[in-house]
């Protein structure tokens, strides 16, 4: 690795976190020694930013003389960011059309690490209630609970002012504690409680286990049923790679299944893997931050923001439930997790898992073209069986007027609940209800930065937008016409799903589960713990409880309305509605005892209805990828949106429109549009999308790139561009 000797006149170029600019050369000072990925303080005006220190043949610039050159000011006390991760970060922005220090920033996720204190003041909440307690006050120490932070992280736990939480401090209801950032982590042990493995189970680890020892990229795909035990497969490898000293990296969906799998990885190796998730505090997020770039962390686990962490040796990547849409990243750099670890994984010459129960058809086409390798496990670990699976005609056995349970859902519960057995029933849906409208006049309530309706939370008695987080209390009257007592929620969310169920079954402990109740790995756990002491009986949830949990007592899930995710236009409509109530279907009978999972709909005939019941997912498969062969949609075509918004309508509509008349007329590309978008005002900017269709082996970055470069629009218009794009809206 090149290094600049502490020479006068010396030079380095830096990657300054700054979108608007390219790379910068510096005058490295005598005394002073970098290196390629070394974290340097540049500055820039009167500013001081971080930045770090790149290879110059591979960021070509425009080079100044010597004597313009102004001197770094400072070397960051922090490991480089190695050349694998560096060139990570070169493939991501290029792929996905990003500024290199947008992408470089999730790199230098936290800046506790990089100021090297060895001691940080936290706060937490005493116990004692202040004598003035005002709304604000009470809501913080409520939130705040047992956690502890910073008070910046405090208050946005709270969602109060800083203000607030000072002013707790002040009166003793909050003290501060001083935090060791840097107690070294304990050391999994791979022979700490080695599994019983099947031997179907068996032959997969050896296979993985001989990857890891081979030190090579290799991706594979563990296809295995909901409950075929693919967790303890993957973790023989992490086996493997612990007794070789190497790092791995599991990545997982969402935080809340990070506590369930931080229990079952300490029966297995002892101790608790290194978390990456945006619930830690800042003291966590530096520890863990510095243990992972100096190599002793040696197992990490976190959601899709941990790709970009610095390993020291990388030995093992695992993408748990990779195909979940939840790894595509929305805002900033549009990435896909799932794939940018594949690309991880060659840049370090590790092996990727990709495990899941569904795989998307791009890993499976990735299978089919020799890429992939596939593991299978086709069966359930141990005695339990796949559950018996059954559609209910919603047109046929309609529930009762005014509710939303079949009978013969209902019957089933009745059944369930009196062999002390537990019930999950299954809404894609927060809140109460997904609109509310007055019976008087019929306006409907519309959230004012979004082209969205305002969705009722009964239990906090407030409306809220699901898109941008505007909430206000439920009101009593109409906006428009003033009628007092007129508003009517339509449709059902899990809130009233949960009422019938209680009205239905008064003596039963019912728990609703969504991201407003498990909003962190502490709630999941606590609803974990719960559910196996037997504390719940009926679960009503969201997509949060489809996947991860294992409870032996489930025996029976319903699916309330499973049409409804077929609507909307999305191309991958049918495949999510069949990974979702796939995954669902496989909390029921995942013990001794069989499982039943009863499907409401509308559509019993549709392919995706009949592939659930029949449990045929090939053919749902092969006959979901000839559509888009046909298509010409992923994986045999490629997508590219651009998103032109902006406060102000008429100015994001102007850059639109000239970004669709200059568009390259090309055989191998279409582009169409511009059209304000489904979701035509997001937090309060109004926006346009064009959609470009391309050949797989069509280069569409590089046309966008020269397609954009050639344009100016106002600072006030932001243009973004989504690279294989998941969300349509």
């Amino acid at each position: 690795m090149t290094i600049w000797e502490a020479m006068p006149g010396n030079r380095a170029r830096v990657i300054v976190m700054n979108n608007a600019l390219g790379p910068l050369d510096y005058r490295v000072p005598h005394g002073m020694q970098v290196e390629p990925g070394s974290i340097v303080i540049a500055p820039l005006g009167p500013r001081q930013l971080v930045g770090v220190v790149w290879e110059p043949e591979r960021l070509p610039t425009e080079e100044v003389g010597d004597n313009r050159l102004r001197n770094l000011i400072g070397l960051v006390d922090a490991p480089p960011i190695p050349a694998p991760l560096r060139r990570l970060v070169e493939w991501t922005a290029d792929y996905y059309l990003s500024p290199l220090p947008s992408v470089l920033r999730m790199c230098l996720s936290s800046s506790a690490a990089l100021e090297g204190s060895p001691t940080i003041v936290e706060y937490r909440a005493t116990g004692l209630v202040p004598k003035r307690m005002t709304e604000q006050r009470e809501q913080a120490l409520e939130r705040i609970g047992d956690r502890q932070g910073l008070v910046r992280e405090l208050a946005a736990i709270a969602d109060v002012s800083d203000a607030v939480i000072r002013g707790l401090v002040k009166v003793g209801a909050i003290e501060s504690v001083l935090v060791e950032a840097d107690t070294p982590y304990p050391l999994p042990d791979p022979n700490f409680a080695p599994p019983d493995l099947s031997p179907d189970q068996a032959s997969v680890a050896s296979i993985l286990r001989q990857a890891v020892g081979a030190e090579t990229f290799q991706p594979f795909l563990l296809d295995g049923v909901t409950g075929s035990g693919k967790t303890e497969v993957y973790f023989e490898a992490i086996a493997a790679a612990l007794a070789a000293g190497k790092q791995t990296l599991v990545l997982l969906p969402e935080i809340a299944l990070t506590e369930p799998f931080l229990t079952r990885f300490t029966r297995r190796f002892g101790c608790e893997p290194v978390a990456w998730h945006s619930d830690l505090r800042q003291s966590q997020r530096r520890r863990a931050w510095r243990a992972i770039a100096s190599g002793e962390a040696k197992v990490a686990v976190g959601a899709r923001s941990a790709l970009f962490l610095p390993y020291a040796d990388l030995g093992l990547i695992v993408v748990d439930e990779a195909h979940e849409t939840s790894f595509k990243q929305e805002e900033g750099v549009h990435y896909h997790a799932r794939d940018v670890a594949v690309m991880r994984g060659l840049f370090e010459q590790a092996p990727v898992v990709l495990a899941t129960a569904t795989p998307a058809i791009e890993t499976r086409h990735q299978v089919q073209l020799g890429r992939y390798e596939e593991l299978k496990l086709p069966g359930r670990y141990g005695p339990a069986d796949l559950p018996h699976v059954e559609a209910i005609d919603m047109i046929q056995e309609p529930p009762e007027r005014g509710r939303w349970l079949a009978p013969r859902l209902v019957k089933g519960m009745q059944a369930t609940l009196e062999r002390d057995e537990q019930v999950l029933l299954f809404l894609n849906r927060r809140g109460y209800a997904p609109l509310t409208l007055c019976r008087v006049c019929g306006h409907r309530l519309q959230c004012p930065n979004c082209t969205a309706w305002m969705v009722e939370h009964r239990l906090l008695g407030r409306l809220a937008c699901h898109h941008c987080g505007h909430s206000y209390p439920t009101p009593r009257e109409c906006p428009e016409c003033e009628s007092e007592d007129s508003l009517a929620a339509c449709g059902p969310g899990v809130e009233r799903v949960a009422d019938e169920v209680r009205e239905l079954f008064p003596d039963k402990k019912v728990a609703i589960v969504t991201s407003d109740t498990l909003w962190s790995p502490q709630k999941a756990a606590e609803f974990v713990q719960r559910m196996e002491h037997g504390d719940i009986d009926i679960v009503v949830g969201t997509q949060l409880v489809t996947k991860g949990y294992h409870f032996p007592n489930l025996t029976l899930v319903g699916v309330v309305d499973a049409d409804l995710g077929l609507g909307g236009g999305d191309l991958r409509a049918a495949e999510r509605t069949f990974q979702q109530i796939c995954q669902v279907s496989g909390r029921a009978g995942r013990g001794e005892k069989p499982g039943t999972v009863l499907i409401q709909t509308h559509c019993p005939d549709a392919d995706v209805m009949k592939a659930l019941v029949t449990g045929d997912s090939e053919a749902f498969y092969e006959a979901e990828t000839e559509q888009r062969r046909d298509a010409h949609a992923p994986p045999f075509g490629r997508y590219a949106a651009i998103i032109v918004s902006s406060e102000d309508k008429a100015a994001a509509e102007d850059v639109a429109r000239r970004i669709g008349k200059s568009r390259p007329e090309l055989e191998e590309m279409h582009v169409f549009g511009p059209a304000p978008a489904p979701l035509a005002m997001l937090r309060g900017r109004h926006r346009f999308r064009l959609l470009v269709h391309a050949r797989r082996a069509f280069d569409v970055q590089d046309v966008i790139r020269e397609w954009l470069g050639a344009l100016e629009w106002p600072a006030k218009v932001r243009v973004a561009v989504d690279v294989d794009p998941y969300s349509f809206l």
